[in-house]
């Protein structure tokens, strides 16, 4: 039953994603952290830690990783959890496999088109509310904590998202190096 609700959740996802990984973010997280319960919100911004980390695009990985997690935590075993990764990762990729195969010819044809264009300009709004959601579901307790919480924690969770925003907005600071940092403050919030 989890791997058909695997498909079809990813398939979903994979269909109605528009903005890349970083857009899918909040569609995933919704279906697997809200709706299905497959994993908690702390388990769920690992994956997406990971998943920015590792090559290929986040939510491809997201997706891969995700449905380990899910027939993991289902109680099944490893095989049967690298079998819901594999489907996980299909099924948010067939939908974009077909309607490229289906429409590339069409796009090329009318691409030029006002109906088209008026398409993408439509679109274009809809990605960037997407990626600012996904940036907003992970401004979590589980990110940041709190002061009241762990106010070392927060504080230094704050630092990190200022140092990180304006070194790669205003610096062009490579990623590579802006990830060595978050690891290295990571390791100081196990002091």
């Amino acid at each position: 039953m989890i791997f058909l609700q695997l498909f079809i959740t990813f398939f979903q996802i994979g269909l109605f994603g528009f903005g890349g990984g970083y857009g899918m973010l909040s569609l995933i997280q919704a279906q697997v952290v809200t709706h299905h319960h497959w994993m908690t919100m702390g388990q769920f911004t690992d994956i997406v830690a990971v998943s920015q980390m590792t090559p290929g695009p986040v939510g491809i990985n997201s997706a891969t990783y995700c449905g380990y997690a899910a027939v993991h935590n289902a109680g099944m075993g490893n095989m049967a959890a690298i079998a819901g990764s594999a489907l996980a990762t299909f099924a948010l990729v067939l939908p974009s496999l077909i309607l490229m195969l289906a429409i590339c010819k069409l796009f090329m044809r009318y691409m030029n088109t006002p109906a088209v264009q008026s398409i993408f300009a439509g679109l274009r709004p809809a990605v960037v509310g997407l990626l600012g959601a996904a940036t907003l579901l992970l401004m979590t307790a589980d990110n940041f904590s709190t002061p009241q919480t762990d106010p070392w924690q927060f504080w230094i969770s704050v630092a990190l998202f200022v140092v990180t925003f304006v070194g790669t907005k205003f610096y062009k600071v490579n990623p590579i190096h802006m990830i060595l940092l978050a690891a290295f403050a990571g390791l100081l919030l196990l002091y």
